[in-house]
């Protein structure tokens, strides 16, 4: 099961949504529930955020919105890995903060900014995510070594998509 979204993840969908020009984005998850519509026409943006009731069992949906009006990859989500669930269960998974494109180096041609063995520091740019012409550094949350990539480079990814396994030890 998924966590709500914190604070800042909201914050940054309702910049994402504001600056791309969809007109509705709706996630909604077992006990939270939040709708961000941008009328036609304006800037400004309209959060509503609400628990849904109880009388129907509501699946994890990670993220539906209208079509954008710039062409957007369809991101299809990876499967998981299947492995020991001992052996990962000791693992921090690193997810995506946004939808966008995955790119593991800051640039064509430039070296990748993580690799499996290397050692990261909380804070550590480790990927960007491109969404909508905007390449976001994502920082890692974690120190540990990186012990898998989980997603290709120049590949689409979902919001909340494990990117990276941290051993934290």
């Amino acid at each position: 099961m998924s966590e709500p979204m914190n604070l800042s993840q909201i914050q940054e969908l309702i910049k994402f949504v504001a600056k791309s020009g969809v007109s509705e984005v709706e996630i909604e998850q077992k006990d939270f529930k939040i709708t961000i519509k941008t009328p036609a026409g304006k800037k400004e943006v309209q959060v509503i955020a609400a628990a849904p009731p109880p009388a129907y069992p509501v699946p994890s949906a990670p993220m539906v919105a209208a079509p954008a009006p710039a062409p957007a990859p369809a991101a299809a989500p990876a499967p998981a890995p299947p492995a020991p669930a001992k052996e990962e269960s000791r693992y921090v998974t690193i997810k995506a903060p946004m939808i966008g494109t995955f790119y593991r180096a800051p640039g064509p041609g430039k070296p990748v900014f993580v690799n499996v063995g290397d050692s990261i520091e909380k804070g550590k740019p480790i990927c960007i995510i491109e969404a909508m012409k905007l390449f976001n550094e994502i920082e890692s949350d974690v120190s540990g070594k990186i012990v898998k990539v989980l997603v290709d480079d120049a590949k689409p990814v979902e919001y909340d998509q494990p990117l990276f396994l941290v051993d934290p030890a």
